[in-house]
């Protein structure tokens, strides 16, 4: 039985959000640095999903003394235990000089694309609406009153 819920926990995986700086002197050779992070999140049972590069952009203050780093967003399915194998690893990678690794709520982001689904679908109602209704006379702008200069 306690092999059978050892194989359970490995086989669940969570999807996680990676937001990883990369040293700004690396944009040149970023291809390596990448591959070595992504062979890390493989290597210990995550696949990837989506990466975003961000490219170079400017710190909001000195981290390692730079002022700019590379963002590079990974969303990552990773089995939950291994994701302090992960941050301790990318503590100690030399290219990496920040990491994130956040849980994203996958329920408002199905709420929030739902409700855009909605909003569009009302839209494209109200459009085929507009066409009938085009041929009104637009509102006059209302006039505007100015400064008093009795003041």
């Amino acid at each position: 039985m306690a092999t059978e819920t050892a194989t359970k926990t490995s086989i669940v995986t969570n999807q996680y959000e990676i937001a990883v700086l990369y040293h700004p002197d690396l944009e040149v050779d970023l291809e390596k640095a990448t591959s070595r992070v992504e062979k890390l999140f493989t290597d210990n049972g995550g696949t990837i999903v989506n990466t975003d590069n961000w490219g170079k952009r400017k710190l909001a203050y000195d981290i390692k003394k730079c002022e700019s780093a590379i963002y590079v967003i990974y969303t990552v399915d990773f089995p939950p235990l291994n994701v302090l194998k992960v941050e301790s690893t990318l503590n100690i990678t030399d290219e990496v000089i920040r990491f994130l690794i956040t849980k994203p709520d996958l329920k408002a982001i199905a709420k929030a694309e739902a409700a855009r689904e909605e909003k569009a679908r009302k839209n494209a109602e109200r459009g085929e609406n507009a066409d009938d209704d085009d041929r009104e006379e637009p509102e006059e702008p209302r006039e505007r009153r100015g400064r008093r200069d009795d003041r």
